[in-house]
């Protein structure tokens, strides 16, 4: 069957302006950014609209000559949506046919004339009225585009694609990796032993902040709430369109080692990448009272960043600039940036604060682009790809410490999300070991090592890690989330509550956009739970935890709505997976849902997939569907592996199917057990 794809046309539908040939999507005739994977895509469902594509058809023609796993196109599917502003409870605009493909299902208006996109205007002052950036203003609004009052916009030429040699990657563009690089496939693992070099750096690291606590001033006051936003790109250039969110997330890190100002993490900031931004929407959204916005471009070997910081409250601009540099020294971006927002907000460092913000990196350039790409990808959810660049980065120059941090982050998403399995969690051990011998007071690190000891059940190493690094920084909230996180492991439920209800009196936003408060739902406070949610309809993350809340709430209609939409928007995921069976279950095929459970079984087991938590979830799901010897076998997988929350199993009427079983009992045993031990060890022993 052809495949109707005329880029000489543009399309219209809803609101919205499709232009091929100049690979622009307008909303009421502001840009929209997409990945450039998922603008492709767009195109071909839109170009063929009414028509179902099948899978196949969309991979033969959006990655033609790549090798990329089917699980790429729901997460395309998704950036998509979340473009177009899909809500559950309007008609959407890309219908899914389940085992099929996806359909176009909007009216579309085929045209030969694209409008043209309006042009950037400049503008001195903030005015009364509500400030917006990005995007393109409409005469009279109060919007500014990021260009500093007063200059001309850069008229940029294209630039020509790099040549390179055929083993070389070209940062700027999505290689087509070699199947045998990216098709690596990880079999019979079984748990081993991991490296035991962390304890000494570890060591030294505690060491090294117990001496680096003396500096913290107990009587600073409430720091400020800072908000650095994605750049907006001028050019609207898919080879540069990385450079947005990266620049920002490297501006962000920079700045987390000064106490004396809240940063938003950039995880919380990575859905205002290429939107019209009303700071003080945002601002409200994000609870700061600053924010940092402005634009990038590229032209030649020339970068330019035109950055401005705004005093939301008192509605006035602290800092605008133009930041010059060579492509090749895109490290001082993030330099210049932090330096002057602790300029213009005045803030007071102590002295290794100070010193550290303007200790000079060394790094690689084209390793460092390298490492930007990185970000940018995993922040997008492409984690093989993400690795791939973050590799290619420690190729060149392996003394960055964020790099190998990053490594080991995507690494430990593929191992929790995509049945990685236990040796990517051996990999991403590796890497955080080696980003902490690098750079031994990075708190990140520590961070990330400590949620990897939790989900490869090591809890009872992953406490003393967070409470020694909440004694240096008593108000990280990451830290707050991260020790509440491990507490749920061991059962201290009310406590982990707290550390979590903490970390978000500290920084409203923080795991915001992934995750909730568990420990409610483990307690039975399930309107709690869900209350504490994000509103995000396009995370098949956040929709699976929604749809079980109203699982539990016995809302069985909703919650099969819930987990029909994750497993929609990200087959591969492995909760989206046990809702799923789940949905089958309540549409009275039991037998599916089964079905489904054993083939993530035998991925878990073949594979050594840690996060012994989503692995109780797989026990839950069996019990429900009437499986009850495989939901004991996958009951003891998760304790044994460390996920022991026993009071929790002792309500969970999940397992209510289970509690007359012999090795019922036995279980509960061998978890009651820990549970009592990790209480005695980190509650009741003084500690």
């Amino acid at each position: 069957m052809s495949m109707r794809l005329e880029k000489e046309h543009f399309y219209e539908f809803g609101p919205f302006c499709l232009d091929p040939a100049e690979r622009r999507l307008l909303r009421d005739k502001q840009a929209v950014s997409l990945p450039p994977k998922s603008f492709d895509l767009l195109v071909l469902l839109v170009a063929n609209h009414g028509r179902l594509m099948t899978k196949n058809q969309i991979l033969e023609s959006v990655w033609a000559g790549s090798f990329v796993e089917e699980s790429n196109l729901p997460v395309a599917i998704s950036a998509i949506r979340r473009a177009l502003g899909e809500r559950d409870d309007e008609a959407p605009y890309i219908e899914t046919v389940p085992k099929a493909g996806y359909r176009f299902a909007a009216p579309v208006h085929v045209g030969q004339t694209p409008p043209k996109a309006p042009s950037l205007r400049t503008s001195n002052t903030l005015g009364d009225q509500s400030i917006r950036f990005g995007g393109s203003p409409e005469s009279g609004s109060n919007v500014l585009p990021f260009l500093v009052p007063g200059e001309q916009e850069t008229d940029a030429k294209d630039q020509a694609v790099q040549v390179a040699s055929p083993d070389t990657v070209v940062p700027g563009a999505r290689p087509d990796f070699p199947k045998s690089i990216t098709s690596n496939r990880v079999r019979g693992v079984t748990a081993g032993v991991f490296s035991t070099a962390a304890i000494f750096i570890l060591a030294l690291f505690v060491y090294r902040l117990s001496h680096r606590a003396e500096e913290k001033n107990a009587n600073q006051p409430v720091p400020r709430a800072l908000a650095i936003l994605p750049f907006h790109n001028l050019k609207e250039d898919p080879r540069t369109d990385f450079l947005g969110f990266s620049l920002a997330d490297a501006a962000i890190t920079k700045l987390g080692r000064v106490n004396a100002v809240s940063v938003r993490p950039s995880s919380t900031v990575e859905k205002y990448r290429g939107q019209v931004i009303d700071i003080q929407k945002v601002a409200a959204d994000l609870k700061v009272d600053t924010i940092l916005a402005g634009n990038v471009v590229r032209d030649g070997d020339n970068l330019r960043v035109t950055p401005q910081l705004i005093d939301v409250k008192a509605n006035k601009i602290l800092w605008k600039g133009a930041i010059d540099v060579k492509y090749d020294n895109l490290l001082a971006v993030q330099d210049k940036v932090a330096q002057e927002i602790v300029r213009s907000l005045e803030l007071n460092l102590t002295p290794s604060q100070h010193e550290t913000l303007n200790a000079a990196t060394a790094v690689s350039p084209l390793a460092y682009e390298y490492y930007l790409h990185g970000v940018d990808l995993y922040a997008r959810g492409e984690f093989p790809l993400s690795i791939q660049m973050l590799q290619k980065s420690v190729e060149i120059d392996p003394n960055y410490a964020p790099t190998w941090a990053q490594i080991g982050r995507a690494y430990t998403a593929q191992a929790s999300f995509r049945f990685g399995g236990q040796e990517q969690y051996k990999k991403a051990q590796t890497a955080y070991e080696k980003a902490i011998a690098l750079d031994p007071v990075q708190t990140d690190t520590r961070i990330y090592m400590a949620n990897l000891l939790t989900d490869t059940g090591r809890v009872e190493q992953a406490v003393p890690l967070l409470r020694e690094s909440l004694k240096a920084n008593p108000n990280h909230p990451e830290l707050h989330w991260e020790l509440g996180y491990a507490y749920r492991y061991g059962g201290m439920l009310r406590e982990s509550i707290r550390e979590c209800e903490l970390a978000r009196q500290i920084d409203p936003t923080v795991k915001i956009t992934t995750s909730a408060i568990n420990g409610y739902l483990y307690t039975g406070n399930y309107d709690q739970f869900l209350r504490s949610l994000p509103d995000d309809y396009d995370s098949a993350f956040v929709l699976f935890y929604r749809g079980f809340g109203k699982y539990y709430q016995r809302d069985f209609m909703q919650a099969a709505k819930y987990f029909d939409r994750a497993f929609e928007l990200d087959t591969a995921m492995f909760q989206a997976q046990i809702g799923k069976a789940l949905s089958y279950g309540m549409h009275h095929e039991a037998g599916k849902g089964i079905d489904a459970l054993r083939e993530m079984e035998r991925k878990i087991t073949e594979r050594g997939v840690g996060d012994p938590e989503a692995v109780y979830k797989v026990a839950q799901a069996y019990a429900e569907l009437g499986d009850r010897a495989s939901s004991l076998r996958m009951l003891r997988y998760s304790v044994e592996n460390g996920f022991f929350p026993y009071p929790y199993f002792q309500s969970d009427r999940l397992l209510d199917a289970l509690r007359t079983e012999p090795q019922f009992a036995e279980i509960m045993t061998t978890a009651r057990k820990r549970h009592d031990a990790f209480a005695t060890n980190f509650f009741r022993s003084g500690m």
